[in-house]
């Protein structure tokens, strides 16, 4: 069987480069079908902050060049066609922002405790430069690790000291970890992920593949756990030890679970685990075991619903048959009983040239293909994005990229669309001015104007604070010749979307019906 399985593979890529139509909702049979639906794909980029990976590009810079070189990594989101950033805001248990609970992050100031100078609060920022470019912004968390090696020396401000009945100590690398098998410790990560759910006006919530952690981080050996272990034997506890350090995670990620959607539905919880399950699973699949390794027992909260999107780190090849990249993600599908969002991580890193910036396109492809409730997929990292390594932006610009996309709405958090907006256009001259209102504003997220010149429509997105806009009634050619005739404006749609993508019926007005466009249009271009 082994020897068939490239063709399968190239089976599926095949169908992936036939199946743009993945991206589009199915048209709805109302009043507003002729006008084409928007695409729908979750667009998102990690910015990691440990070791200063993406972001700052050091420790200790000023706090305008920090803003600077943020806002220069945003600019180049937005201008490839992202439209959400997973944001690392708790590398090891510190804080890119005013925490109340940790210290300000070494990764910042390269001063564990230190704010920015001048001060600012980063994620405060981030969220607000995000949203301002129409972009979700995803607060990422590290839950357990206490310390990295490369985040400074482990000073009195650190939790290693602070609450050294939860730190344990990993081999001769420097790395410190949060014992999940202690209440105080899921207690403590709990209260750290509420505070900032509180404060900050996020859309999602998300925590990646390090739970227990990888061997190599304690020179192989087993993680130094027996304190608590021996204390959950004395209490009477019967699972063996690995069904117990699953159960530890498994019932902290159903609590904050629960606690997200208690205190702020519409924000998604997204976790992004290690790419493979357990080998075998689908049978040709080697490599780590998470389940056994980590003691992540991803698919089971993917078939609880314990998450809004999983984000598998696939970070293979198409063709590498040990860790398929569409077999896996097929697999993580399958699994998907709750209708969940299954958006894989992709290797943007791996791009060494040309070769590799192709092997990522083909990757969304295979993704939209197989996405179940609405396309999307999440690049690993942005530092990769920004040098543009093999031409990969350039790649996705012409390609998959070339229509800007909304995010896929999540009906199981809410299905409900904002009402239709008040429109009102009039003529000025050449131009129409189009003003819109809306009966419950908070239920609005953004404004999706559209235009129809014959039969095209095009749409611009608007930020909730945008009332009006201006549209000529005549567009002229591009190229600016008369390689083709002017495209005279015949009619304006407006809807509104809320924080979930649910889109209202849309208000429209035929510009036949305004007596003032004929006379515009009787003055000529």
């Amino acid at each position: 069987m082994m020897r068939h399985r490239p063709l399968l593979q190239s089976a599926l890529l095949a169908l992936a480069l036939s199946a743009g139509c993945a991206l589009l909702q199915p048209k709805k049979m109302d009043r507003d079908a002729d006008i084409p639906p928007i695409e729908r794909e979750f667009r998102a980029v990690w910015v990691a902050t440990v070791a200063n990976i993406d972001w700052p590009s050091e420790p200790g810079l000023d706090g305008e060049v920090q803003k600077a070189e943020a806002i220069a990594l945003l600019d180049t989101a937005v201008q490839m066609g992202l439209n959400a950033v997973v944001f690392q805001v708790r590398p090891q248990c510190d804080a890119l922002y005013a925490s109340r609970t940790e210290p300000w992050s070494y990764f910042l100031s390269g001063e564990q405790g230190k704010p920015p100078e001048p001060y600012y609060d980063p994620l405060a920022f981030w969220i607000a430069e995000a949203h301002a470019r129409g972009m979700e912004l995803h607060a990422w968390f590290n839950p357990y690790r206490a310390h990295h090696p490369q985040g400074g020396p482990v000073g009195p401000r650190s939790l290693v000291n602070r609450r050294s009945d939860l730190a344990l100590q990993l081999g001769d690398e420097g790395y410190w970890w949060l014992d999940p098998g202690k209440q105080g410790t899921q207690d403590h990560a709990y209260a750290v992920v509420m505070d900032v759910l509180r404060r900050y006006d996020v859309d999602g919530i998300h925590f990646d593949d390090y739970f227990y952690p990888y061997p190599s981080y304690n020179d192989g050996r087993d993680f130094p756990d027996d304190e608590s272990w021996r204390a959950y034997r004395r209490g009477g506890g019967t699972l063996g030890l690995g069904d117990w350090r699953r159960d530890n995670v498994n019932r902290f990620i159903e609590r904050l679970y629960e606690g997200i959607k208690g205190e702020k539905p519409h924000v998604k919880f997204g976790l992004s685990p290690f790419g493979i399950w357990r080998p075998g699973h689908p049978e040709s699949i080697r490599g780590l075991d998470q389940y056994d390794v980590l003691y992540a027992d991803a698919r089971l909260w993917l078939q609880k619903g314990w998450l809004d999107y999983l984000s598998p780190q696939l970070y293979w090849p198409i063709r590498q048959v040990p860790q398929s990249y569409p077999m896996l993600l097929a697999w993580w599908t399958q699994q998907n009983a709750k209708g969940r969002h299954v958006w894989p991580g992709l290797y943007a890193s791996g791009i060494e040239n040309a070769r590799g910036a192709d092997e990522i396109v083909n990757q969304v492809m295979v993704a939209r293909a197989l996405a179940p409730t609405g396309a999307g997929h999440v690049h690993f990292s942005m530092k990769a994005l920004r040098e543009n390594r093999g031409g990969i932006v350039d790649s996705l610009i012409a390609q998959p990229y070339a229509q800007m996309a909304l995010i896929p709405p999540s009906p199981w958090l809410d299905d409900r669309a904002p009402d239709v907006p008040s429109l009102k256009v009039d003529v000025q001259g050449e131009q129409v001015r189009v003003q819109w209102a809306h009966a419950n504003v908070e239920d609005v997220n953004r404004w999706i104007v559209y235009q129809r010149r014959g039969a095209r429509w095009d749409y611009a997105l608007f930020h909730r604070s945008v009332r009006e806009t201006l549209i000529p009634v005549v567009e002229l050619s591009a190229a600016g010749d008369d390689s083709s005739p002017p495209q005279v404006l015949d009619e304006i749609a407006i809807s509104a979307l809320d924080r979930l993508g649910n889109e209202s019926t849309k208000a429209r007005r035929a510009l036949g019906d305004l007596p003032e466009a004929t006379a515009a249009l009787d003055k000529g271009p």
